[in-house]
């Protein structure tokens, strides 16, 4: 320790922080409606117009920004050795807290006092005896709880509690710099060939706030209050009745170079050693940034001296960080609105508010060393690169003394999570256990049924459900479950049994419905069986009678599935089948746009070839295909074609009249690929030439859907309709839109009306096309505004796919669209499908995600259903739960099979309850919150505007964590940031959420891209939307056959300059070439050993005769199978302006369109759970 160092002073906890009103806050009144009594997901909060009463925060004005980034916090709570808890507690202590909570001394996260403003010319450094870092005395602690708190039972989850010492680095406070050039809005090239989502770029957006009132929050009532803390500490939060008031951040967010921005927690989630703190080079705000990457219509040109844009809606200052050596991550998700650039004038005009009374000015004594020596550039920058942001080298021409800022290492990272979780998992998951929290997705495991459902089928946010719906309200957990019914298992694991009972069909509860299950109770030896979901008690059938044992289990438990299994199908009988008749097999029809558009981008002729050889390959069951194909060209007209195997011509039929649809032939227009192989050739041969030469560019799109849908009522089948479409159907016909596209909608209140459908039309189509079991699935060919939003409706509302390769071209998208369709047309389906799920008393499913469509509250209705979509499924409670029985949720889904069987799949899960807040912390995961919380956003844009939703995901997700820290953490200095250990991750990921394309667009995100990316992200399952929120970095400088390199954080400071990188998306996958990579490294993988050589065009790898490009190949070829998107593979050579669509998937970086960077971001949401707290 530094003896040279200040006495640490108290820092005054209670004080407000500046620029925010006192925290004596007047409740909001009104509550919830009745209804939603027992609410605890994120919603309420979308109350719009309600102004926050009492001293709510104001949102920000254009005027002087208060001064809300310095915060009088201590810098870190030093917690004596004595205080930890190394080895699990010993079961007869009290209640001890959960593993989930270490004192965030792991987290604990101090943050440093008020720092005064200095308007443009800096006050006095720090001189270097308060730069000396005490961090290395300080142990961060996420190891078992401490028994420090009430009522709280030790852990009984499957897993150890991974104990992991945290070192706390050294917070900092920021100069006034320029953004990265990383932090230039993200424009995709003009050239097709590197574009990432088509389109110009969209208005601004205003400033992020969250001045909504809460209305989803809730008191914080703690069943004892906490012991006093050795450390100053504020005093107890009072109890009130209202909701805490959402807090908005202060004007200063908004401005991307602001000298000091609150100082972050400092917390990292590996065991690992103390890191120096790094510091940022020293830069100056009297420089423009590059402009090499100022997107049109985004900024007229770099800001003049002295003058501040605003930072554009992110929830908080991003750090004017630059880059480091290493490139800092940025989400993996897009990023989002605009902001207008910020009112002209200097920094000496925004004036900022003096200091509270009682707060320090200058800089505080910064207590446990808040600062460290300054980490320079990595070795492999020398320095800056011409014409390029400098990467780790200061900026040129005078610049103020460096400060420190937060060491990224020392913050929970997703990777050491990630990592952790395979090493502490092992090779088998038994689902034996009730409540046991599976490996995490990213983990991989083989999956052993022993009576619940496994963890590929159904996911859960929390394996410990409160009790009660007011310890719900209290935590607001979400209460969900992610369910894949038909997900696809690998080959080592048993598909679930089919299981015949024969014309009397599956045994079920009389009361509730609930299928056969190993929840059920055989009682009065064997005779009857009392229902688990709802305690009835229902006779056993006579035919399926059989004996107990001595344990009360049937003799035949471990020979029937529905006995001793979590997942299994039945065989229904004709009372499940539409109309009581056995259904015929499905058909497939492909309807073809053979407009302008479509002949010259060469789709016609790219899909006529490829269905030659794909209809080989119809979705099958153990023997040659049943499924029946019929074909239909359109452009204003429909052409209907008879391939009947009698003929020797293929016959085509138009039809001219659309405004009243039928078709015109019924015999030979879908038939069995077998039978009619030749005469299909010879039309596919012939679609190309016959429309060579066409000139019509109008398109329908309404009636070509109604030709599919009365084809199938002709035929009485379910099937599925593929449509390759290229326009906006602005054709006089049934469906007819027109172009709706305006950017200056953009960030206002009407933003949400691009969202909805343009028109009625659609919806009642879709309707009428689940009734019939038509499933759609549309590829999108645009070169312009198509209005997905409302082309969409129809393959959402019935289970199907959207696939969009904007600006085609078959030299760089025809491997991707081919992929994507050959697996879309032989993945495996079911049809006229229904899903039920059922839950035990206590609970109920109330709420619905995905790609589907309802007639009522609980049916689930999918035209289709295929082994990639998933459905997300919140749960409510209507009553008490009891921890000695948990809480059961069976989803059963009936539906036809490719081979025309009526089936019925069901799955069961079965998990604890908890009258501890402790334990429901312990036992939660992020990844599946994460995915019910985006799903939740992304609906809620529908009718609410983008700022509210995203306000109200920050409120919830601060009130999760406040509600942790009130009621589980042991006390500790309100200067420290704990998370619990399950969700440390969850303010990475969140922010994710937040900088995604769809909430937060970057300028050359189009409103085509946010719709389609929307209704896509509505039917992922979690290992699907983890990806594709925090993207997977690969270094390749070392390639092992047999293993993966270990994933770096997705940060531009993790990029050296001389190795190569992978970093896929799930729906991209990028290869990131830096510009002094080893020469041996560019010949082994691209055959050429000159950077300047590399095509950065090419989509796929040179296949090279030598090992390392070997196994990257392999490498690719596996991480597309995984996926239920082909990955475009895109070259990205260092300083390229390609690299501005690569930087946009760095999620913990701050992002182009204004996100927050990681760092930025925890330090906002300590702020909240601060005034959450007080």
């Amino acid at each position: 320790m530094n003896v040279n160092q200040h006495t640490p002073m108290a820092s005054p906890y209670s004080q407000p922080q500046p620029g925010y009103g006192q925290p004596t806050f007047a409740p909001l009144d009104s509550g919830y409606p009745p209804p939603y009594a027992p609410y605890n997901g994120p919603a309420s909060a979308y109350q719009p117009g309600v102004p926050p009463q009492g001293h709510g925060r104001a949102p920000p004005t254009s005027g002087p920004p208060p001064v809300s980034a310095p915060q009088a916090y201590s810098q870190y709570g030093v917690h004596h050795q004595s205080d930890m808890q190394n080895g699990p507690p010993p079961m007869t202590q009290a209640s001890p807290r959960p593993v989930a909570s270490q004192s965030f001394n792991q987290g604990a996260v101090n943050l440093p006092g008020p720092l005064t403003s200095y308007p443009q010319h800096y006050g006095p450094p720090p001189t270097m005896q308060h730069v000396t870092s005490q961090m290395s005395s300080m142990q961060i602690n996420c190891g078992p709880p401490n028994s420090a708190v009430p009522g709280y039972a030790p852990p009984h989850s499957s897993q150890p509690p991974v104990s992991t010492s945290f070192s706390a680095s050294p917070a900092a406070s920021y100069t006034q710099a320029l953004p990265p050039a990383s932090s230039a809005p993200s424009q995709a090239p003009p050239a097709a060939s590197h574009q990432y989502y088509g389109g110009p770029p969209p208005p601004s957006q205003p400033p992020f706030n969250s001045s909504l009132p809460a209305t989803s929050q809730q008191p914080f009532t703690s069943p004892a209050p906490p012991p006093p803390s050795s450390q100053p500490s504020f005093p107890p939060p009072p109890s009130y009745s209202g909701p805490p008031p959402a807090q908005a951040p202060s004007p200063l967010m908004s401005q991307p170079q602001q000298s000091f921005i609150p100082s972050q927690p400092a917390f990292s989630s590996a065991p690992q050693d103390s890191f120096p703190p790094r510091a940022p080079p020293p830069t100056s705000s009297q420089y423009p940034p590059p402009p090499t990457s100022t997107p049109s219509g985004q900024y007229p040109g770099a800001f003049p001296p002295q003058q501040q844009p605003i930072f554009p809606s992110g929830p908080l200052p991003p750090r004017p960080q630059m880059p480091l050596a290493s490139m800092s991550q940025s989400n993996h998700l897009p990023p989002g609105p605009q902001g207008p650039p910020g009112p002209r004038g200097s920094l000496q005009q925004q004036q900022m508010p003096p200091p509270q009374p009682g707060m320090p000015v200058g800089y505080p004594p910064q207590q446990n060393g808040a600062f460290g020596q300054v980490r320079g550039p990595q070795p492999g920058y020398t320095g800056p690169c011409p014409g390029q942001p400098n990467y780790g080298a200061p900026a040129p021409g005078p610049a103020p003394p460096a400060q420190k800022r937060l060491d990224p290492d020392a913050i929970p990272s997703p990777i050491q999570v990630i990592e952790d979780d395979k090493a502490n998992s092992t090779e088998l998951f038994s689902t034996g256990v009730r409540g046991q929290a599976p490996p995490l997705v990213t983990t991989d495991f083989h999956v052993k049924d022993q009576g619940n459902a496994s963890p590929r089928f159904i996911r859960c946010t929390a394996y410990n459900m409160p009790c009660t719906a007011d310890m719900a309200k209290q935590s607001q957990v979400p209460l969900a479950a992610v369910i894949k019914p038909l997900a696809t298992l690998p080959p080592d694991e048993t598909p679930p049994y089919l299981v015949d009972h024969g014309e009397g069909g599956p045994i079920r509860c009389n009361r509730c419905k609930a299928y056969m299950c190993p929840y059920m109770q055989f009682i009065e030896g064997g005779r009857r069986f009392q229902c688990g979901f709802c305690s009835c008690v229902t006779e056993v059938p006579p035919h399926y009678f059989q004996h107990l044992d001595h344990t009360g289990k049937r003799i035949d438990f471990y020979d029937r599935p529905e006995l001793s299994l979590g997942s299994y199908e039945f065989l229904a009988t004709v009372d499940y089948c539409k109309n009581n008749k056995i259904p015929q097999p499905p058909a497939f029809i492909f309807l073809i746009d053979v407009s302008y558009n479509a002949i010259k981008s060469g789709m016609v002729g790219i899909v006529c070839q490829e269905l030659k050889t794909l209809l080989d390959h119809l979705p099958t069951e153990n023997s040659d295909s049943v499924v029946r194909v019929g074909f239909v060209t359109y452009n204003k007209v429909l052409h209907f074609y008879n391939v009947k195997s009698s003929l020797a011509q293929p016959q085509m039929l138009v039809v001219s009249d659309i405004s009243e649809m039928f078709v015109p032939l019924l015999d030979g227009f879908l038939v069995n690929i077998g039978e009619s192989r030749q005469v299909i050739e010879s039309l596919l041969d012939h679609i190309p030439e016959m429309f060579a030469d066409t000139r019509e560019t109008e398109t329908v799109f309404g009636p070509v859907i109604q030709a599919g849908l009365e084809a199938l009522k002709a035929a009485d089948c379910a099937g599925k309709l593929f449509v390759f479409h290229t326009s906006l159907p602005i054709a006089e016909a049934p469906g007819k839109l027109k172009n709706r596209e305006d950017k200056k909608l953009i960030g206002t209140d009407k933003e949400k009306s691009l969202f909805q459908p343009q028109v009625g039309f659609y919806n009642t189509l879709a309707k009428e096309c689940v009734a019939q079991g038509c499933c759609v699935d549309l590829f999108l060919f645009p070169n312009q505004f198509v209005d997905v939003a409302t082309l969409a409706v129809v393959p959402v509302s019935t289970g199907g796919s959207v696939y969009k390769y904007t600006y085609f071209q078959p030299q760089s998208d025809q491997e991707r669209f081919l992929n994507d369709l050959r697996r879309d047309v032989q993945k495996p389906i079911g049809f006229d499908a229904v899903m039920r799920v059922r839950t035990s008393t206590g609970i109920r499913a109330t709420d619905f995600f995905g790609s589907f469509f309802m007639s009522n509250t609980t049916d689930v209705e999918l035209a289709g259903l295929d082994s990639d979509k998933a459905v997300t499924v919140e749960f409510k409670h209507d009553d008490k739960l009891s921890e000695e029985t948990g809480a059961l949720v069976q989803c059963a889904v009936l539906y036809t099979s490719c081979s025309g069987q009526r089936r019925l799949r069901v799955h069961n899960m079965a998990v604890n309850c908890c009258s501890q807040l402790s334990d429901l912390y312990r036992n939660c995961e992020t990844d599946t919150i994460i995915n019910f919380l985006s799903k939740y956003a992304f609906r809620g844009i529908l009718n609410n505007p983008t700022k509210a939703v995203r306000d109200t995901l920050v409120n919830q997700c601060a009130q999760i964590l406040a509600c942790y820290r009130k009621n589980c953490a042991s006390p500790s200095s309100a200067g420290q940031l704990i998370l619990p250990e399950c969700m440390k991750l969850l303010p990475v990921y969140l922010n994710c959420v937040l900088k995604s394309d769809v909430l937060l667009p970057a300028a050359d995100v189009s409103l085509d891209d946010r719709a389609y990316l929307r209704q896509l992200i509505s039917c992922m399952d979690v290992s699907e939307t983890h990806v594709f929120f925090y993207p997977r970095l690969l270094p390749l400088m070392k390639l092992e056959s047999g293993s993966l390199p270990g994933a770096v954080r997705a940060s531009e400071e993790r990029l050296s300059k001389g190795g190569v990188y992978l970093l896929e998306t799930g729906l991209h996958l990028f290869l990131w070439v830096g510009a002094n990579a080893q020469q041996e490294l560019l010949l082994n993988i691209f055959g050429t050993s000159s950077f300047s050589q590399i095509d950065a065009t090419m989509t796929c790898l040179p296949v090279l005769d030598n090992p390392f490009s070997q196994r990257l190949r392999e490498m690719v070829d596996s991480f597309r199978v995984q996926r239920s998107r082909y990955m475009k593979l895109m070259v990205v050579k260092q300083e390229d302006r390609s690299e501005l669509i690569f930087r946009h998937f760095l999620m913990e970086d701050k992002s182009a369109s204004g996100g927050a960077s990681y760092v930025d971001f925890l330090c906002h949401m300590h702020k909240e759970i601060r005034q959450l707290l007080s």
